[in-house]
């Protein structure tokens, strides 16, 4: 399995648009990230989860050719925005685009991409196939294994994912139990961890170490993060050798 961070950055990315602070300036390629995404290949299938502002560049910058699903964790703008761009993929491989996500989310994107949806629509509109997820229900797409992990965001319920021995959690401050009792065995951990003061809807820096510790991961990730946690390299120097900050671009090789 092969995972590749398409972005890191929170809903507004890093640089932030007018801020001139030390994160923002920095000349660290680390300190810039585009919206939270990952794509996941596995057993020769192509998954992205989240479909934030910057999905064409970011599909651009890893030069993904195919796409055979995509996940939605939420239905904020920063996960889904560049859902349209899908468009690509549907005159490549001639497919409308399965999209799995919970029944409100989907629900909400239909609103939002309604033109996708008419009757008699023009050419040229992203074709997709809606694919609602039951959060208490493994599912399976072309035979990858793909078990929900219910998080809370707030009051707003969220799904990670877990990919074999790989689960990945964003938008998170809350994690039941039964999401735990899913994350037993995961190997490779993926976790927000937005910025050092707390967070109303967001772990942050030490909520995300504590979660860690309690996980038990042999390796975690932070991911979705603000200009507000710091550098790239002066927050990477605090951390457990287990714990690294993740980075756009970044790819991890991961033995089945």
């Amino acid at each position: 399995m092969k995972v590749t961070f398409l972005g890191t950055g929170t809903s507004q990315g890093v640089p932030v648009i007018g801020c001139a602070c030390e994160v923002c300036t920095s000349l660290d390629f680390r300190d810039k990230r585009f919206r939270s995404s990952i794509h996941v290949e596995l057993s020769g299938k192509s998954f992205v989860v989240d479909t934030g502002p910057d999905f064409r560049q970011q599909m651009l910058r890893e030069r993904v050719k195919r796409v055979d699903a995509i996940l939605f964790t939420h239905a904020h703008r920063d996960h889904t925005a560049g859902l349209d761009d899908v468009r690509a993929y549907n005159f490549m491989q001639k497919i409308d685009m399965p999209v799995y996500g919970a029944q409100p989310v989907l629900d909400q994107l239909r609103g939002e991409y309604a033109y996708a949806f008419v009757k008699d629509s023009y050419p040229g509109i992203p074709r997709l196939l809606f694919q609602p997820i039951e959060d208490d229900k493994d599912f399976s797409i072309h035979g990858v294994n793909i078990i929900p992990l219910p998080v809370m965001h707030l009051k707003l319920p969220v799904l990670g994912f877990r990919f074999e021995n790989f689960s990945y959690i964003t938008d998170a401050n809350f994690i039941p139990e039964e999401t735990m009792e899913k994350l037993k065995g995961t190997e490779i951990l993926v976790l927000n961890a937005l910025q050092r003061d707390p967070h109303i809807s967001h772990f942050n820096l030490s909520e995300a170490l504590q979660m860690v510790d309690k996980i038990g991961p042999r390796q975690a990730f932070f991911t979705h993060i603000s200009h507000r946690l710091g550098t790239h390299a002066a927050v990477s120097k605090e951390l457990p050798d287990h714990v690294m900050l993740a980075y756009d671009g970044l790819q991890l090789e991961l033995p089945r």
